[in-house]
């Protein structure tokens, strides 16, 4: 929980994978960037990406300010798969348009015919995930204060 920049992660599918580690795995696990040790871990839940720029996996990520979405851009890694961290050596970025991020639906055009603004999708995500996360932080604030 202090700036990984990709070490440190490990994927696991099942419990049992935790039980099995290497001892490569666990040296692996014990310290992250300039050799710091690793004193805390966050557990996060994966969800895979359906997303594929030139065949390779893509995962779309959202800068917000306040509850806006200011920018974004896709992550890609080509040797990496649906279900694996894409924040990896090898990744690459590419931006994510603005050019047609407003695009609304045409009249007299067949619903559904046009693409879909993935920038606008992408951000009611990033919105919902910014307030689950406000919620998580408000419930396991130490120091909050209590109201009765």
């Amino acid at each position: 929980d202090n700036g990984t920049y990709g070490m440190g992660i490990m994927t696991v599918r099942d419990v049992k994978d935790l039980d099995e580690l290497s001892r490569k795995t666990k040296n692996k696990m014990g310290t992250t960037k300039d050799g710091q040790p690793l004193s805390e871990v966050i557990i996060q839940e994966g969800v895979q990406t359906h997303e594929r720029i030139n065949d390779a996996v893509a995962e779309p990520v959202v800068y917000m300010m306040d509850r806006y979405v200011v920018g974004g851009f896709y992550r890609v890694h080509a040797d990496r798969g649906i279900d694996e961290n894409l924040n990896a050596p090898g990744a690459s970025f590419v931006p994510l348009a603005f050019a047609d991020s407003g695009r609304l639906p045409q009249p007299g055009v067949k619903p559904g015919s046009s693409g879909p603004n993935r920038f606008y999708m992408y951000g009611v995500i990033g919105r919902l995930a910014m307030l689950a996360a406000s919620y998580e932080l408000e419930a396991t604030d130490p120091d909050a204060e209590v109201y009765d």
